[in-house]
């Protein structure tokens, strides 16, 4: 769907901080008919700073491991800069300290290189909207390592005892199926409907159960006893 013509679809403005420009031109081309508008780019933390004293973007997409400042201290000068700027880390590693310590320093989401566009779409409007997004490979990643752990069990027997949120039929089959790793429009063709649909049957899940991220998504859905 070319959201160029959804004229209710809300245009996003956001910055592009990687060190490779064909990166950088590789997410403009993925972004161009989604209403989401790159009015800044730079090539390293340091050179965002001063960017950021002449544009003030609705999000920056930025790498981790770039020249001169790495993605730690940019994302502290930003919060200096301006603690409400949202953030989205977009990088190749998967080390589950550099995301807890991305999301402490007040990024809003992490991502890894390989996300599909769909998915990438959906966190920047999740961020936007003032959500926090993990994509689902890290996710799906951080819940095998969750649901290993020795508390695991006697955490979930105590969800399990609390009554869910009153989540309607369709809104369950679209959690299972984000539970199984589908991508907005891969579930839209499984139920046949459109993606705005599922987008709007996500953002109610997400409301109605209060969590914030595929993987707390996830989580929630397997306390709740709503996927094996």
């Amino acid at each position: 769907m070319n959201r160029s013509m959804d004229v209710d679809v809300k245009v996003i403005n956001i910055a592009l901080v990687d060190d490779h420009k064909i990166v950088r031109d590789g997410i403009k081309a993925l972004l161009k008919d989604e209403n989401i508008n790159v009015i800044g780019e730079a090539s390293n933390g340091a050179a965002l700073i001063k960017l950021l004293e002449e544009i003030t973007p609705d999000l920056i997409i930025m790498d981790m491991n770039m020249p001169e400042q790495d993605g730690f201290l940019t994302m502290q000068k930003i919060r200096e800069k301006n603690p409400e700027q949202k953030v989205m880390v977009l990088s190749m590693h998967d080390n589950e300290k550099y995301v807890a310590r991305m999301l402490q320093l007040g990024a809003s989401g992490y991502a890894l290189k390989n996300i599909g566009k769909e998915e990438l779409v959906c966190g920047i409007r999740l961020i936007e909207t003032g959500n926090k997004f993990i994509c689902t490979d890290l996710s799906m990643s951080f819940l095998g390592k969750l649901v290993h752990t020795p508390t695991t069990q006697s955490i979930s027997n105590n969800h399990q005892e609390k009554k869910g949120a009153e989540l309607s039929q369709r809104e369950i089959e679209v959690l299972r199926l984000i539970a199984e790793g589908l991508t907005n429009a891969e579930i839209a063709d499984k139920l046949f409907t459109s993606k705005r649909t599922i987008e709007s049957h996500r953002q109610n899940i997400i409301e109605k159960t209060q969590v914030k991220n595929t993987a707390a998504l996830i989580k929630y859905a397997l306390t709740h006893g709503l996927i094996d």
